[in-house]
């Protein structure tokens, strides 16, 4: 398996979702399903984050997207190497957080709160 030269890769699902009827609420609710299935986990509101060891990781994942997009709304993927996620800027409550954020084993298990 090739690993990429930065060790991995993160793969960013961003999205808004209408939700006035209970079909777009359902067709919603799927995809979050599929998002969780695929071993996504939630970093905010309708962000979702995937880390894979390799790039043929995240590019598996977008076929499974494309197949269960919703019939409306937006949706954003985005790939960024392992460095890049690391070296971005994190704020809770106005203070920035310095502890960087490791992939681990139970990056798969965590529930995103």
């Amino acid at each position: 398996m090739k690993r990429d030269k930065d060790k991995g890769m993160w793969t960013l699902v961003m999205y808004d979702l209408p939700i006035k009827t209970k079909e777009d609420v359902g067709a919603a609710n799927r995809f979050n399903h599929l998002l969780a299935d695929l071993g996504f986990v939630r970093v905010q509101y309708s962000v979702y984050a995937r880390y894979t060891p390799t790039q043929s990781g995240g590019r598996s994942a977008l076929t499974y997207i494309k197949a269960g997009l919703p019939p409306h709304g937006s949706v954003r993927v985005l790939c960024v190497t392992d460095t890049q996620w690391a070296d971005s800027l994190r704020f809770i409550d106005k203070k920035q957080q310095n502890t960087p954020e490791q992939p681990g084993l139970l990056t798969l298990f965590d529930d995103g709160e």
